[in-house]
């Protein structure tokens, strides 16, 4: 604006100036004469003042495009056809001149191989004015959506083929902002060209309509591939989401099965419940509704999102053959759990007895999984005689049932176990009085033991062949090496067997000890200090000069010590 306004200013001290020297060489000119010389100065005024605008004009749609990258690629689009047309003429050249020294033939060969190299760096271009850019971006194959997780990865498909799209759209939008550039740009050099006919400004001006036609092709192939493009990527974009939504409808379907599942399963183990003891069988019943529910929730889902099931199954049966020697104790105990869940041989709280070589322990069933039996250690008379330690949790594997021993003592709701406290007599003592008191003893005590045993062997009748079923104590009298031996058994408490034993054995000890014609045996030992052949018979006196000499002898000891 500045130099508008200086030059403006310029001009008119050059029109006073003119005009006044115009009035002081000829006074006498005639009014038209300096008046038409008025009018060409204001003219030419003019012309300068247009060429300065559209010069300021021309600069700074210049300056806007210095760093456009289609321009940039544009230029190297004309390196391209400039480069391609010297290798040409370099290759005639070596054609045509036979005559060719060697240093000249090898001087264009080496030439032509650098071209040929600028030529490869620059290859996009080549019959494109803006290289790559006016290719899209490759829609890859997207693979069909057969279970939830490839929900995420679709996800992420359509949002890179939404990218793609926006970016090559912006593209498209890029040579539409630089054709209008161009088109003013290529105006402003014609009015400019009108104005002041340079050789440069006419150059610039078809430099800059090829290259505004360039571009129009360009857009034109780009507005196309653009229509098609997006399209395509719509159609791709359409069938993801129809995926999608089958899977989430497949989700919502297999959820709702999954839901009517567990009511079936809560409804059943509520009516079970009814009739099964929560302490005993109901426990066992509640895990084959828990196994079965999972076992079914895998299947639905295996069978609902695996396409080809009996490649599955083939799969799975070579793999099972491996499986089943690698993990032969594993599958054991797994078939383990079917017998024992099926047979009902152990249950949750049953006390049972484990033996494993010389390891052997009693205790209370606390879990039974699929592949382990899980009892805790009691005080029993294993604990006491065996192990001297109890309270442990003890991990049994349930293929133990096919190979060790393992005795139940609360079976079948057989709450109660014989039990046996042996006593040895003196055979000097009144052995059948024995007998008779410990049977006492052992009746008062095990008298309830005995009605409820009674009662449940008659309800095991139908499941089990039962011939003894006596349930009073018995008392077996044996001679043994070093006394009569009285053997007492008893019906006692599977789970407290411990505690009734030392009850009755002090009430025993203490009977017995009450009469004069019983005697417990325990081991003891005779000395005899008599010199006699027969230990056993009767004592024969000593001379008292003999007894005189033992006596000075155990002095004689006493004092060495």
């Amino acid at each position: 604006m500045i130099k508008k306004i200086l030059f403006l200013l310029f001009a008119s001290f050059l029109f006073l100036n003119a005009a006044n020297k115009t009035a002081k060489t000829d006074t006498q000119s005639n009014a038209q004469n300096v008046e038409q010389a008025a009018q060409e100065n204001v003219s030419e005024i003019e012309n300068m003042v247009e060429i300065n605008i559209l010069n300021e004009k021309i600069s700074k749609i210049e300056a806007s495009l210095k760093d456009n990258i289609l321009l940039k690629r544009y230029s190297n689009y004309l390196s391209y056809g400039k480069i391609s047309a010297e290798l040409d003429n370099l290759k005639d050249s070596l054609k045509r001149k036979n005559n060719l020294s060697e240093e000249e033939s090898f001087q264009l060969s080496n030439k032509i191989r650098v071209k040929e190299n600028e030529l490869e760096l620059i290859a996009e271009y080549k019959g494109s004015a803006i290289g790559s850019l006016m290719n899209p971006p490759d829609i890859q194959k997207v693979e069909n959506i057969t279970n939830p997780f490839g929900i995420i990865n679709a996800l992420s498909n359509v949002k890179k083929l939404e990218t793609n799209k926006k970016q090559f759209s912006s593209v498209e939008a890029d040579i539409i902002a630089l054709s209008e550039k161009l088109e003013e740009e290529l105006i402003s050099y014609t009015k400019l060209y009108e104005l002041d006919p340079k050789v440069e400004y006419k150059e610039k001006v078809i430099y800059l309509e090829k290259q505004k036609r360039d571009f129009e092709i360009v857009l034109d192939i780009v507005t196309t591939t653009q229509e098609v493009y997006s399209k395509k990527i719509e159609q791709v974009i359409l069938d993801i989401k129809n995926q999608i939504t089958q899977q989430v409808q497949k989700m919502l379907a297999i959820f709702v099965i999954i839901i009517i599942m567990l009511a079936v399963s809560f409804l059943v183990k509520l009516a079970l419940k009814k009739y099964f003891s929560q302490n005993e069988n109901y426990y066992m019943v509640n895990k084959i509704i828990n196994f079965t529910l999972v076992f079914l929730i895998l299947m639905v889902l295996l069978f609902s999102y695996i396409d080809n099931v009996s490649y599955l199954v083939t799969i799975l049966g070579f793999a099972s053959a491996g499986i089943a020697i690698a993990l032969k104790d594993w599958f054991m105990s797994l078939f383990g759990w079917m017998v024992i869940v099926t047979s009902g041989s152990i249950q949750v709280g049953d006390r049972i007895r484990v033996t494993k070589g010389d390891v052997e322990t009693v205790g209370d069933v606390l879990d039974i999984s699929l592949f382990k039996i899980t009892i805790k250690e009691d005080v029993t008379m294993v604990s006491y005689m065996k192990n001297r330690r109890a309270g442990r949790i003890f991990f049994v594997p349930n293929n133990y049932i096919f190979s060790e021993l393992i005795a139940n003592y609360s079976h079948s709701e057989l709450k109660t176990v014989w039990d046996g406290i042996d006593i040895t007599l003196t055979f000097d003592s009144n052995f059948k009085k024995a007998q008779k008191i410990i049977r006492e003893i052992l009746k008062h005590y095990s008298k309830g033991y005995s009605d409820i045993t009674r009662k449940q062997l008659s309800k095991m009748r139908n499941k089990y062949q039962l011939r003894a079923t006596g349930v009073e104590p018995r008392v077996f009298t044996l001679i043994e090496k070093y006394g009569v031996v009285v053997s007492g058994w008893y019906l006692t408490n599977s789970f407290a067997a411990l505690v009734l034993r030392s009850t009755i054995c002090a009430e025993i000890v203490e009977a017995l000890m009450k009469e004069d014609d019983i005697h417990i045996a325990y081991p003891t030992q005779q000395i005899n200090i008599n010199k006699t052949s027969n230990a056993y018979g009767p004592s024969r006196a000593m001379p008292r000069e003999e007894i005189e000499d033992i006596e000075d002898i155990i002095a004689k000891r006493q004092d060495d010590f």
